[in-house]
């Protein structure tokens, strides 16, 4: 049984909201999708990525090597969140065939297979935030608890120190376990029948063909009898965990930071509209200074983003400021903090799932 909210239409907030987020793009003539200037910021990092990658293969020391092979990692991560989440959501372009296109080309370097990143982002996490075994971003695993209602082990009391380790590895295990895990019909995405046929095998496997030959092989054929096939290597796994590290440093805590969470009960009924349930188990947080905000793909505007997940995140810091005033005057818990709060509130949140149920 899948949840169910109550209609936005008994919530007098949610349709203030989207006539005010409406009237906004009304009066400034403009559409949810992405413009000039985000598609100007993508081709940049994009540019930055391939100038980077073109220079470690043509490097000559390890330590030039180095600094350009990692560094286009960093870029290139930070070219999927500024285009590929967006793409996910439609809300890159107006279309279809261009979001699929961008979503499959800069997962690339990652390695990642983009249709089943995005079912679990969309149609599970953005549809079922922070309730039990419905939100696949916070399934139980044996690697950290982050629900009251998930088994305990006794290493979880250290969960707030290895984390870290965890934010590393989730690129990784994304391409080496979640992937193939899909793939072979094991997890909750088999219902959705993403990638089907024979089809959706030489796609899957193409992609992570590529991934291997291009970013990996190329590197250790050109640059393995200059730099060392060691090093070579160790650069692949140090990009794969920094790129990891950034990307969860972006969005972890967001779902932890003073939130609820939810077991369905057994009506499948939730007690609130989906907007409220946006507002109970997620938040937005401030960059310091605020333009570094503008190049993190509206992920610090979290809460925002859930409520207008169809929207280019070039509209967020607008529209948070509609979604402040209007939850202040209709009651609702608009949270928006700094990092290192953030960063705090994670950390107690750690400490608090890795106690044994029932200690305080």
């Amino acid at each position: 049984m899948r949840p169910h909210y109550l209609p936005s239409s008994t919530s007098p907030f949610s349709s203030e909201l989207r006539r005010e987020v409406a009237a906004y793009l009304a009066s400034e003539l403009d559409h949810r999708f992405g413009n000039a200037l985000t598609w100007l910021k993508a081709g940049s990092l994009l540019a930055l990525a391939c100038v980077l990658f073109v220079t470690c293969l043509r490097a000559g020391n390890a330590a030039a090597f180095l600094a350009s092979y990692i560094g286009m990692f960093l870029a290139a991560v930070m070219l999927s969140v500024n285009s590929m989440h967006d793409a996910s959501h439609g809300a890159l372009s107006r279309f279809r065939w261009l979001n699929t296109l961008v979503m499959r080309a800069v997962t690339l370097p990652l390695g990642i297979e983009p249709a089943y990143w995005q079912a679990r982002h969309v149609f599970y996490h953005h549809a079922y935030p922070n309730i039990e075994h419905h939100d696949l971003d916070t399934e139980a695993n044996i690697f950290l608890r982050q629900t009251p209602f998930q088994a305990w082990y006794p290493h979880f009391r250290f969960q707030h120190y290895y984390w870290p380790a965890i934010a590393a590895l989730s690129l990784p295990y994304i391409n080496w376990i979640y992937d193939w895990s899909d793939r072979l019909g094991k997890t909750p995405l088999a219902q959705d029948r993403l990638l089907p046929g024979l089809r959706g095998w030489v796609v899957f496997i193409a992609s992570k063909l590529i991934h291997f030959g291009v970013f990996l092989l190329l590197p250790l054929a050109l640059q393995g009898h200059t730099v060392g096939y060691g090093t070579v290597f160790a650069a692949y796994v140090a990009g794969q965990t920094l790129a990891s590290c950034i990307l969860l440093m972006l969005i972890l805590g967001t779902h932890w930071a003073e939130t609820q969470f939810y077991l369905l009960p057994g009506s499948g009924r939730l007690p609130h509209t989906r907007d409220e349930h946006a507002f109970l188990t997620c938040c937005d947080w401030v960059t310091r200074p605020a333009f570094i905000g503008a190049w993190l793909g509206g992920l610090n505007h979290h809460l925002t983003h859930h409520l207008f997940p169809g929207y280019g995140h070039r509209h967020y810091a607008a529209i948070a400021r509609i979604v402040e005033r209007l939850a202040q005057q209709h009651g609702l818990p608009y949270r928006a903090i700094g990092y290192a709060e953030l960063l705090a509130s994670q950390q107690r949140f750690l400490r608090q799932m890795g106690q044994p149920p029932g200690n305080p």
